[in-house]
């Protein structure tokens, strides 16, 4: 097969985290100068209903926890490359931004390895705009000099961190992908020894309409939600005492999903299908 894909491109492409208005004006470019965009789950729909070329074809690639419809990594791997031998410009359409746990490193592995050419577009990951929309600056003086973004999403991950060592820091800690094991986060780093006036803060739904926050204190989480919208964020510091000072965005009175739940991936194209090892 020839590496010489003189047309096919994939642009990368953060589509921010959940409001529209916060999508880049490169992004936007991209978004309207496609011909086949893939996107992820956690995409505004109306991104995908005002900002992408009326000619694009969509195809919806979205991974959620434990879910039967999740697209696996092997088939967003497979069109990438399908609609690249074909010439297309393609973006590759991720939900906050692309180098913030959006496992990119499985595409752009796949093509450098077949000679195609892609571009990184950076888009506002959640962490960044929950910090915005909650009023809690991720570091501030006398609060925190440091952040630290981490995922806690299934039992392997436990055992992969030091809870000392994150019960004793003094950065934030800012967990993704936790909705359904934070309350075995915060038992973990109480089990460590975490201060037990330290705040806790999740946040639904960051930057949408359905957006939530939850504060509580280390001695008191037990009283939070015991299930949380997708996605949702656990912020935990010195900083999350601030949101009560300036918090200027109310939570949602209705809890309603603002993301499509995930479906599985459409291809209108009968192309076909190339196998991986």
């Amino acid at each position: 097969m020839s590496n010489n894909y003189s047309k096919g491109k994939v642009i990368f492409v953060g589509a921010g985290c959940g409001d529209p208005e916060l999508l880049t004006i490169k992004a936007l470019r991209h978004l309207q100068n496609a011909e086949i965009v893939l996107t992820d789950r956690l995409v505004s729909p109306i991104i995908l209903e005002k900002y992408v070329s009326p000619k694009a074809e969509i195809i919806t690639v979205g991974k959620e926890a434990h879910k039967e419809n999740s697209t696996p990594q092997s088939s967003i791997n497979e069109l990438l490359l399908d609609y690249a031998e074909q010439g297309k410009n393609i973006v590759r359409l991720k939900g906050g931004d692309i180098s913030i746990f959006s496992n990119i490193l499985s595409e752009l592995q796949t093509l450098k390895t077949y000679g195609i050419p892609y571009e990184l577009v950076p888009g506002i990951t959640a962490a960044l705009g929950a910090a915005a929309y909650t009023g809690i600056p991720l570091t501030a003086r006398n609060h925190s000099q440091g952040v630290r973004l981490l995922s806690f999403y299934d039992k392997p991950d436990f055992e992969a961190y030091d809870f000392y060592d994150l019960a004793q820091t003094k950065d934030t800690l800012v967990f993704y992908m936790t909705s359904e094991w934070t309350w075995d986060l915060l038992s973990n780093l109480k089990k460590a020894g975490i201060s037990q006036s330290k705040r806790v803060a999740v946040i639904e739904q960051a930057t949408t309409p359905a957006q939530k926050v939850h504060i509580a204190t280390l001695r008191d989480y037990k009283n939070l939600p015991k299930k949380f919208a997708s996605p949702s964020l656990v912020m935990i510091g010195s900083v999350v005492e601030l949101y009560h000072d300036f918090a200027w965005l109310p939570n949602a009175e209705e809890s309603t999903n603002y993301f499509v739940p995930v479906q599985k991936a459409v291809r209108t194209a009968n192309i076909p299908v190339r196998q991986f090892s």
